[in-house]
Order: structure tokens, then C-alpha cells, then sequence
């Protein structure tokens, strides 16, 4: 596995980041445009806040735990003063989308735009202690919470009491954000919170039946047999899985980490697409027709996610299964994602592997996924 180490440090720090750096930081306005074509021309100038938070994170997350790079932190604050100014309605809720000026396009329905922009603040707290992002970052995280039950509020569409689901999005999210957030919440308050996440999920979520992590269940955690209730996400599901070892390994639970990396195993057979390769972007865990058209997609973020879990598991457990899994995703991420040509990676591909869209960032994907991917593994290798 040593042999990787470098070539994920270099990927990261040589073409990743610098991509970023050229095309994304709006002089203008401010922000940062994530629209950009494979050469990081801008096609869109629309901001969507989950993305914004995201790439303030990256960039204080680089300057806290890689360098100290003015550079870094100066595209950190350019970000979060954005946000500040323009991302919030009356309530203190983050609009989900903004135009390139900072007016209001989309209603604040989504929930993870707080979660991300409150991710982001509360790194960049750790740059500039003292500053008041922390402070900021407690707030919001506060109100994420206060929404926890119904956190769509009333941009909820569904139609109340027929069919109440939960979904495993938000305690998976928080998970990691409550990692995050330990400066300002401390850790006594962060180790109860994970401990109790992690047991919902293992609890409610995970279905030995089914050998994976649903995407919804009952409020009670019961299987809901139904388009979303049969819904597998591997790839979140994997995500999920190294978030959990990572609360292991702080509260020296063994037990919790051997169940993550058992679970990444179980989806990574059930995603794993045996005739073209790659894993799959959605399934239904009884193997009737999911819900979602574009299921059989490969997408870069799932496969980086799995790539983490693997890495990390296999530091943990020594499990050689999880060694193999690692050298089978990395070759197919990198043979069919990376750009030979130009900096960042691709995002969207068919089922065969064929690259579906040239772009490098857009709605969906932005500065995160990749460079916090190439950051885990690279450091989990250094620990090896």
C-alpha cells in the first residue's frame, strides 16, 4: 500500500488544489464558481451554499492540517465572507442556491447546506481562533438540530402521516460533523453524540437481512418495503462506514470498527458491478427495479468514499479483503476519473465507463469530495 502514498499526496497538492485556486474564486463577486469545464472555464456562475461551505472547509482544513499557506487561508475567508453576507434567510437557514450576486434562487429546503456551511466556519475557527466562526458555526449547528425531526420543514412535499421515513442522510452527515465541531462543543458533548449516532445507525439503518445500510426506514427503524424503503446507496453506505471507524478509534471501540469495515465489505460485494466494473450509484436491496434512472452510473465520489473506507479499514483490521478491494478501486478510479489531460477529475460516467460529462464541477460536484478523498488516503498511508 506504500506505494500509493505519493501519488495521492502529489495528486492533491500539484493538481487538485491548484485547479481550484486558478478558476474558482470569484474576484467579483465573491464566493467561489464550481460550474467549471473540464479546463476550468466557467460555464454557469450560479452558487449553490452546500458547495460553498464545502470548498471554505477544504481550503481552512489544508492551511490547519497540511501548510500554513496564506493562500489557502485567504481562499477560506473569501468564501466565508460570502456566506455570511448572503447565504441565510430571516430564520437563519441556509438558502440551498444564489445567484453569482447573492440573491436568493432556492429556498432553503435542503438542510445540508447549513450542515456544510456550518462544517466549513467551524474549520475555519480552527485557523483563526478567536474569530467568531466558532461561535457562528455552535449557532447553526444548534438550529441543524432543532430541525433534526423534520428537517425540510415546510418545503417537506410529502404528504404527512401515510408513510413516515427517515432518512440515513442527516445522521450519517453528522457523524462527521460532530467530529468537526468539537473545538466549540467539546469533547464530552461530541463522544456522547457520535456514541448514540453511531448506535442509531447500526440499530435502525443497517439490515442484516440485507447485509447493508437503507437510505430510509420507519421512524421506529423497521424496513419500509417500498420504492425507498428497498433503497441501497453503496457508496454512502461506505462513506458512512469510515466516518464510523474514524468514531471508533476515538472512543477505542475495536468492536465499532470491525462492523464498518465488515459492512464495507458486504456493499462493496453487493456494488460492485461484475460485468463492467466500477460500483454502482444506486440500488434495490431486493433486486427489483430502483427508483433511481441513472442507478447503474459510476460516479467519482462514490468510488473515492470506498477508497477511504478500504484505506482505513485496512489500517484498523489488517484484513487483507480490504487490501484487495483497495487495489481493484483504485485501478478503475484512476484509469476512468482521472483527466490525462487536464488537472481535477471527472465525475459522471456510464455504466460501460464512458465519461458522460467533461465537466469538473458543477450543482453536484465541487471541491470536496476529491481533495478531502486524496487527503484521507494519504495520510492513512503515512500512518501504515
Amino acid at each position: 500500500m506504500q506505494e500509493f502514498l505519493n501519488q495521492y499526496k502529489d495528486e492533491l497538492l500539484r493538481k487538485v488544489i491548484p485547479f481550484w485556486m486558478a478558476h474558482s474564486r470569484d474576484d467579483e463577486y465573491g464566493g467561489y464558481l464550481t460550474s467549471l469545464d473540464r479546463d476550468g472555464t466557467v460555464f454557469d456562475t450560479d452558487k449553490w451554499m452546500w458547495l460553498q461551505g464545502r470548498e471554505i472547509w477544504t481550503f481552512a482544513t489544508l492551511y490547519t492540517k497540511v501548510e500554513r499557506r496564506p493562500e489557502w487561508l485567504a481562499m477560506a475567508l473569501h468564501g466565508a465572507d460570502f456566506i455570511r453576507r448572503f447565504g441565510t434567510d430571516g430564520n437563519g437557514d441556509f438558502y440551498f442556491g444564489l445567484t453569482r450576486d447573492g440573491k436568493p434562487l432556492v429556498q432553503p429546503y435542503n438542510i445540508f447546506s447549513d450542515c456544510f456551511c456550518c462544517m466549513g466556519l467551524v474549520a475555519l475557527d480552527a485557523a483563526q481562533p478567536g474569530s467568531g466562526y466558532g461561535a457562528e458555526a455552535k449557532k447553526i449547528f444548534q438550529r441543524i438540530l432543532d430541525r433534526r425531526d423534520n428537517p425540510k420543514g415546510k418545503y417537506n412535499k410529502l404528504y404527512p402521516g401515510t408513510r413516515p421515513l427517515k432518512s440515513f442522510s442527516l445522521p450519517m452527515i453528522l457523524c462527521n460533523l460532530a467530529l468537526e465541531m468539537e473545538p466549540v462543543l467539546g469533547s464530552e458533548y461530541v463522544n456522547r453524540l457520535v456514541r448514540d449516532l453511531a448506535a442509531e445507525i447500526m440499530r435502525d439503518y443497517y439490515k442484516e437481512e440485507f447485509g447493508c445500510v437503507l437510505e430510509n426506514v420507519a421512524p421506529d427503524g423497521s424496513f419500509v418495503d417500498s420504492f425507498e424503503g428497498r433503497t441501497l446507496s453503496p457508496g454512502h453506505g461506505i462513506e458512512a462506514m469510515w466516518f464510523l471507524m474514524d468514531i471508533g478509534e476515538r472512543l477505542g471501540d475495536t468492536g465499532l470498527i470491525r462492523r464498518a469495515a465488515d459492512i464495507t465489505l458486504q456493499t462493496l460485494e453487493k456494488g460492485w458491478d461484475r460485468e463492467f466494473g466500477g460500483i454502482f450509484y444506486f440500488l434495490d436491496v431486493k433486486g427489483k427495479y430502483p427508483l433511481q434512472l441513472e442507478w447503474d452510473q459510476k460516479l467519482w465520489w462514490v468510488h473515492l468514499e470506498s477508497l477511504v473506507a478500504c484505506c482505513k479499514g485496512f489500517l484498523h483490521t489488517g484484513d487483507g479483503r480490504l487490501e484487495e478491494w483497495f487495489r481493484q478501486i483504485h485501478g478503475y478510479t484512476w484509469d476512468h476519473f482521472a483527466d490525462p489531460e487536464y488537472p481535477e477529475w471527472y465525475g459522471y460516467l456510464s455504466r460501460h465507463g464512458n465519461t458522460l460529462f467533461p465537466f469538473k464541477g458543477g450543482k453536484w460536484k465541487g471541491c470536496f469530495h476529491l481533495p478531502r478523498a486524496l487527503l484521507q488516503i494519504w495520510r492513512t498511508l503515512e500512518k501504515m
